[in-house]
């Protein structure tokens, strides 16, 4: 099949010069025979392929003669694209480099001579360049409804500092498409390092500020984003702030607020939800005051969730799509005993997010996002109101 590919491409190309001939009508490009055979590296093993000669007398306009330059064969090709993809798909998902002779042996047999553990340092190049180049993307034409930013710690050999922080945004776009949006780096979780990346997305273009922004209890982000992006409202995780609830009070408590917690943020409407917080209040207030500062002193940015689509609450009350992503970053960390350096680490978990983005999926009700942007309604106890005119 690929010599019959690579045959019909050469001729497709004679074909279409035909019409170019000299002076004495002998036609300018012609087939010359054969190149010599080589291998190419496949995913079903050494495939042998001839590619044809082609002789092309024409000039272009510097006097030089053109060339054919096949897009199936490309010149010094020894391995595929597939296999190519395979090293670094290998590293990603725990391979580790002195494993790699032995990984490549069993999947491609005595053919995977060329692809020894150096090849991944030589591939991890084109991750970095894939990474700069994406970090620079333009997001003028970028819409995003949701946020949800989290921050996670890698573990880096040569570096002691532990305060070394990953700032990861994903965005949900007017489709309904999950989306990661920025990957920065900075010290801690502080409000300096998330205004550096909320800044370079506006300096990349992103104009609308998405609607509701999900996270977890850091101050560092939510001051960033209200200096950023003012008029987005700030929605609290209820996974964070339940563990939190929970650390202070005695496990034997845990049962009974776990429960009342989760009657506060799975009631039908914001209404319901606040007299489960009063309740919940009026149970551990006499001997667990922390507890309930802890729940009450967010109470208005836990509760945001129901001035949006019911279908959505599911989605934006907590930060799990973000925390699943995460998760693979730590799992790859903990294969590899670290990374060597912030560079590494940042390119690793770019690499990572992107693969993991192929499987999200979309929210639960995109087609109501529409109305989301739209000014004219809003959302009441999940369900779509229109906005009267003044």
């Amino acid at each position: 099949m690929l010599q019959a590919a690579v045959e019909a491409e050469v001729s497709d190309y004679i074909n279409a010069l035909k019409d170019a001939v000299d002076e004495n009508g002998h036609r300018l490009v012609v087939r010359n025979g054969h190149h010599p055979e080589r291998n190419i590296l496949t995913g079903i093993g050494k495939i042998p392929v001839k590619k044809p000669k082609v002789n092309d007398k024409r000039l272009d306009e510097n006097g030089n003669r053109h060339r054919f330059e096949s897009q199936i064969l490309p010149p010094y090709l020894k391995k595929t694209k597939s296999i190519e993809e395979l090293v670094p798909w290998l590293y990603l998902r725990g391979i580790s480099t002195g494993d790699f002779p032995q990984a490549l042996e069993a999947l491609l047999g005595k053919d995977a001579k060329g692809l020894s553990a150096n090849s991944v340092v030589r591939l991890k190049k084109h991750w970095e360049a894939d990474f700069e180049e994406w970090n620079k993307r333009d997001l003028s034409d970028s819409r995003y409804v949701y946020f949800w930013a989290d921050g996670v710690y890698p573990r880096i050999r040569l570096d002691s500092s532990e305060s070394q922080c990953f700032l990861v945004i994903m965005g949900a776009t007017a489709e309904g498409k999950k989306e990661l949006v920025a990957i920065g780096e900075g010290l801690r979780e502080s409000e300096i390092a998330w205004l550096e990346v909320l800044r370079d997305l506006k300096s990349r273009g992103l104009k609308d500020y998405p609607k509701v922004a999900v996270g977890d209890g850091a101050l560092g982000f939510w001051k960033a984003i209200s200096k950023e992006f003012p008029n987005t409202k700030h929605q609290r995780c209820w996974v964070h702030k339940t563990c939190n609830v929970l650390d202070k009070l005695p496990k034997s408590s845990h049962g009974k607020a776990k429960s009342m917690l989760k009657d506060i943020y799975t009631a039908d409407s914001k209404t319901v939800a606040l007299n489960a917080v009063d309740l919940f209040c009026e149970s551990f207030s006499l001997k667990h005051s922390r507890a309930v500062e802890c729940l009450l002193k967010d109470k208005d940015e836990l509760l945001t969730f129901y001035d949006f689509p019911a279908e959505h609450w599911c989605h934006i009350r907590t930060t799990n799509p973000i925390e699943s992503l995460f998760a693979t970053i730590r799992l790859r960390t903990k294969r590899t005993k670290g990374h060597g350096n912030v560079k590494a680490a940042l390119t690793m978990a770019f690499k990572l997010a992107k693969c993991a983005e192929k499987n999200w999926r979309k929210l639960k009700g995109h087609t109501l996002l529409a109305d989301v942007i739209n000014v004219k309604f809003k959302f009441k106890d999940g369900i779509k109101v229109e906005v009267k005119a003044a």
